[in-house]
């Protein structure tokens, strides 16, 4: 198990264990899953609900095999078939929140059906009425799926956080590859001003220098007279083409100054992405190793391309950091291409499986139930909303896998 796997189970069985404590030291529970497991209620022939009232009885079920589920009742009388047209029938369901979705019912072949669609999740309180014969029956009973209800305290411990859905600026980015390099600023080749044999050289490759340090002393073959030569900048001797005795003046640098510290990223964009990308876009700069990274700015981009790879150059500078960006060496680098505000989104590590549906856990007091989403757009921090969720719900962010944890430990169905 991976390092980051382990502290993820041992921040749940924490979390789970917290749950447990608290519960034992009140008296109202510390959690109590509000599932309504499959077989605690008799099953009609069609699989459904039957409530009974003396000898009338009704059975509720979901149809699910369409394309959008609806309620079918089918009413008995001594367990005999009834004929839909002989019962009116409503039902009021209570959402978390709380919100009531009311059904009205006509008959259809040999049930009762509603063309108002239940949506999901399928969690509420149901208030069941029908009239048949003149006599009116009523039953109450609570259906929840994905719910929990957790206390404060758990929640602390769990590391549980929440915030409220809204709109969100969301980034179109672009992911590079590059590499690290000495500005032209932090470059300088020392070349001799006349002509001459080298008769001291007192640095060596990789040897840091300072501005104005001798570096070495060349016999003019004019004059005869020797003269002195310095460091134009200060940095590291990044290359060495000369020697004791050599000539100089042959139009090749003596040595090449660099300054590390003076450094930006290069990055490479190739035909389809060159035109997305302009100066002054933000660029999120990572080391291959992905221990160092920095948010900044594309400063220029070349406008010819390298022969080689037919790509441009784009340039983005990198303050210094100790050494932290080392010369030659690889980047990764991911840019912001368009920034457009979406209406509804949420957090993308909010974002929990349940069943077949991508969800977030929405808070009402000490509650917590899932959401199902219909999802848009997505980055690393936000996910757009395109429905299954109101503006302005609190939601689950960190410690969402743990509500989904205490959720499945109690065998959560989907069962009506």
């Amino acid at each position: 198990m991976s390092p980051s796997k382990t502290l993820r189970a041992a921040a749940a069985a924490l979390f789970l264990v917290g749950i447990a404590g608290l519960a034992a030291c009140s008296d109202a529970p510390g959690a109590e899953t509000a599932e309504v497991e499959a077989g605690e209620y008799e099953r009609g022939p069609h699989e459904g609900r039957m409530l009974r009232d003396g000898d009338f009885a009704l059975e509720v079920t979901i149809f699910e095999e369409g394309p959008e589920p609806l309620y079918r009742l089918y009413a008995y009388l001594k367990d005999k078939p009834v004929d839909p047209r002989q019962v009116q029938a409503t039902i009021a369901l209570t959402r978390l929140g709380p919100k009531v979705d009311r059904f009205a019912f006509t008959a259809e072949e040999d049930y009762l059906t509603s063309p108002m669609v239940v949506a999901e999740p399928h969690s509420f309180d149901v208030s069941v009425a029908a009239t048949h014969a003149g006599k009116r029956h009523a039953w109450t009973y609570p259906s929840y799926e994905g719910r929990t209800i957790i206390t404060p305290d758990a929640a602390r411990v769990g590391g549980v956080t929440t915030e409220r859905a809204g709109s969100a600026y969301m980034g179109e980015s672009l992911p590079l590859q590059g590499r690290i390099e000495i500005t032209p600023e932090g470059q300088s080749e020392v070349h001799a001003r006349y002509p001459g044999r080298v008769m001291a050289l007192s640095v060596q490759l990789g040897d840091r220098v300072r501005r104005g340090q001798v570096l070495a002393r060349v016999e003019s073959s004019d004059s005869l007279q020797t003269y002195s030569i310095t460091a134009p900048i200060s940095g590291v001797i990044m290359a060495k083409n000369t020697n004791v005795g050599a000539i100089t003046g042959n139009g090749e640098p003596m040595l090449v100054i660099g300054d590390p510290n003076q450094v930006h990223a290069e990055f490479f964009l190739y035909p389809r992405d060159a035109e997305r990308v302009r100066v002054g876009q933000r660029v999120e700069v990572v080391s291959l190793a992905g221990d160092h990274r920095i948010n900044a700015v594309i400063e220029a981009i070349l406008p010819t391309a390298d022969l080689t790879s037919q790509t441009l150059i784009a340039h983005v500078h990198l303050p210094s950091q100790n050494g932290a960006w080392r010369p030659g060496l690889g980047v990764r680098g991911t840019v912001q291409v368009a920034t457009s505000e979406v209406p509804l989104a949420v957090r993308t590590q909010a974002i929990q499986p349940f069943r077949d549906f991508q969800v977030v856990y929405a808070k009402v007091g000490n509650t917590y139930e899932v959401r199902m989403l219909e999802l848009g757009r997505r980055t690393p921090e936000w996910t757009e909303v395109l429905g299954g969720l109101e503006p302005g719900t609190e939601y689950v962010v960190e410690g969402a896998f743990l509500i989904r944890a205490d959720i499945e430990k109690s065998g959560a169905s989907h069962d009506h």
